[in-house]
């Protein structure tokens, strides 16, 4: 921390942890003998951790620019057991984007009925986390946690300590996988604020493909926290996809972790979007464990009216000759902010390491705001490094040059937004994913007023 709490401010976080233990006690009744099983160990260690250090402060600097006192000081109640109450018909073919493989997660909880993975190659399993942990141990329990364990993040350690349910992938060796899989995850409309905690494994073999589209979608009006934690685990020279795409209601609170450890000669491609939520905090971490492995992030993320947007990178070269490229944009208007913290770490063995970082943000209106910071820790001595960042508006010489050729204010700034969001879109594979992001970027951007103000 900077400096220390005052008197106020402790009383306060103290409130907030013990409603968070109390919360827990009241989910371990609701396990029925499971609080019994070896598993719930784990559940424990992570309370404990959460304990320790309690909600961050603007004092941490990791959460300097984001302050999440409003979402901990809400009295959101946890989503303790599966239900369809808030669902209506269509509303999953609504934003099923038109993939064979889908999987549902409604309220954190898997929905076998909803779910629907018509494509999968023989020998891929995607089930019920809560049903594996149970049938299958010994292939969970190697993974579960341990990513999110190590991120050192309070809200990870609240995703382990609250976690019911989710959904595993297994993916084996020598697998090619044509069609990606697109899991949904619901947060239904319920009285009250309440928080879930949609869990995600991931396990991929050796020498196997696999894509992944992950989104999260609010379909109710009330204020929620959706408290989401994702683990990868990449085997030797396999090549894996995650598109993740953040649609949640303007009314929710997204809070993510997503970590990820490469193999040898593995390839990971990560495309983060966050076009809703009222506050959205995105933590990736990627740790290249393999001699010549490589990862690409990419981040697009749209700020309008007051939202707070907050991504938080960090990759970590673990082993010689791997490589990094790492692209984020911001679009940023009303008076949202924007926050980017990305950090590169280069370990002592890691030579020959090629890393690279851009952060570019787009300022749309005189009241946007952006916090940006990459970084670079290196201890290595052989190696090619780079980052930097860019705060601009709109191109003026671009804008006179559209409208000279007959071009209404309007059109030539909605041209120029796109060509600035296009560069981050465009490298996602899937074309239906792309259509539908810039049909909602335009009207996001349209309903804010942005795309024809005059400036």
């Amino acid at each position: 921390m900077q400096d220390e709490l005052t008197e106020t401010e402790m009383q306060t976080l103290e409130q907030q942890r013990d409603w968070y233990l109390s919360l827990f006690r009241k989910f371990e009744k609701s396990l029925n003998g499971e609080a019994a099983d070896p598993f719930h160990a784990r559940r424990r260690e992570a309370l404990e951790r959460f304990s320790e250090r309690g909600f961050p402060t603007v004092r941490d600097e990791e959460w300097r620019y984001t302050d999440v006192s409003p979402l901990a000081s809400i009295p959101f109640e946890p989503v303790l057991e599966y239900s369809g109450t808030g669902l209506k018909p269509g509303m999953v073919e609504d934003h099923s984007l038109g993939l064979r493989n889908s999987v549902v997660l409604v309220d954190g909880f898997f929905s076998r009925e909803l779910s629907k993975p018509l494509s999968l190659p023989p020998g891929v399993r995607v089930e019920s986390l809560s049903a594996a942990v149970k049938s299958t141990p010994r292939d969970v329990e190697p993974f579960l946690g341990r990513l999110a364990a190590r991120a050192m993040n309070p809200f990870a350690a609240l995703a382990n300590a609250f976690l019911r349910d989710g959904v595993v992938v297994f993916v084996p060796d020598n697998t090619v996988m044509d069609e990606p899989v697109h899991l949904l995850s619901l947060a239904t409309s319920r009285p009250g604020p309440f928080v879930i905690h949609p869990r995600i494994l991931i396990v991929v073999g050796n020498n196997a493909q696999f894509s992944l589209l992950e989104s999260h979608v609010g379909v109710g009006d009330n204020v929620y926290f959706t408290n989401a934690a994702t683990d990868f685990f990449i085997g030797e020279n396999s090549v894996v996809e995650h598109d993740k795409l953040q649609m949640e209601s303007l009314q929710a609170y997204h809070i993510s972790t997503v970590s990820m450890h490469q193999s040898r000669t593995s390839t990971m491609i990560s495309n983060n979007i966050a076009l809703g939520g009222r506050l959205t905090r995105n933590d990736i971490g990627v740790v290249l464990d393999g001699e010549g492995s490589e990862a690409t992030l990419n981040g697009l993320y749209l700020g309008t009216g007051e939202r707070l947007i907050d991504n938080h990178t960090a990759i970590e070269h673990a082993q010689p000759h791997c490589n990094s490229h790492e692209l984020y944009k911001g679009i940023l208007s009303g008076k949202s902010r924007g926050v980017f913290n990305g950090k590169i770490f280069v370990r002592k063995d890691a030579q020959k390491t090629d890393a690279k970082q851009t952060n570019k943000n787009l300022i749309l209106s005189d009241d946007a705001s952006i916090d940006t910071k990459p970084q670079l820790e290196i201890f290595a001595n052989d190696v090619k490094c780079t980052h930097g960042a860019t705060i601009g508006q709109l191109d003026e010489e671009a804008l006179f040059y559209l409208r000279s050729r007959g071009i209404s204010t309007g059109d030539a700034r909605t041209m120029l937004i796109y060509a600035f969001a296009s560069d981050v879109i465009d490298r996602i594979s899937k074309t239906s994913l792309r259509g539908r992001l810039h049909g909602l970027l335009h009207r996001q951007l349209e309903a804010e007023g942005t795309i024809t103000e005059r400036r």
